[in-house]
């Protein structure tokens, strides 16, 4: 509970029109998995509530023990999601990919897989804007296919790109980078503590 609301609190830092997906998203799915546990699972020894007995699921009842694993379950994973929405939101995948030169390749497929959606994200709002110059309104379901064309276009850019700078030959180059802060120091602490907790619970 403690590390949901701790990351909750970080991604409100992000701006209100970027952080409500990420927020919605994880809301309702973690709110969908509490609701539904006490229904698809049989434990416990304490009904709050008996219902009809359906074919194949058996007798629909809600015992405390299953309020008490939904709960658990779902906080689980609104702390993955929101721990997502603080990384995709607030860091500088950049200077992550830097920082990280022993698993420059590992650390670029996990920057490139992040960086996806909030990519998504601004084109979107880009060419929702661009069509609003013409006074044209495009629902959601149909900018899918230009924005799987501009991303398709990206990805072959970017590997000409990286092609083209000799990724993955020995002996390269590296740009002088900034040095960490105290908060890029405490942001990496925090981020140990989550993963313990994590995998604590």
């Amino acid at each position: 509970m403690v590390i949901c609301v701790v990351l909750l609190v970080a991604s409100l830092r992000a701006p209100a029109k970027r952080r409500w997906p990420y927020l919605v998203g994880t809301l309702m799915t973690g709110l969908t998995v509490f609701l539904l546990t006490p229904f698809v699972e049989v434990i416990g020894s304490h009904p709050l509530w008996t219902g009809p007995t359906v074919p194949v699921l058996g007798t629909l009842d809600v015992t405390t023990e299953e309020l008490r694993n939904g709960l658990f379950q779902a906080l689980r994973l609104v702390a993955v999601g929101l721990a997502f929405a603080v990384y995709a939101l607030l860091l500088d995948h950049d200077r992550l990919l830097a920082a990280a030169g022993w698993a420059r390749r590992s650390t670029l497929a996990v920057a490139l897989a992040t960086r996806l959606v909030p990519v998504l994200e601004r084109d979107a709002r880009e060419l929702r804007v661009a069509l609003r110059g013409r006074r044209v309104e495009l629902g959601t379901m149909k900018l899918l296919s230009p924005l799987l064309a501009g991303s398709l276009e990206r990805g072959l850019n970017l590997a000409e790109a990286m092609e083209a700078r000799g990724f993955g030959r020995p002996g390269r180059t590296r740009a002088p980078q900034p040095g960490w802060t105290l908060r890029d120091r405490l942001a990496l602490v925090a981020a140990l503590l989550i993963a313990v907790g994590a995998l604590w619970l």
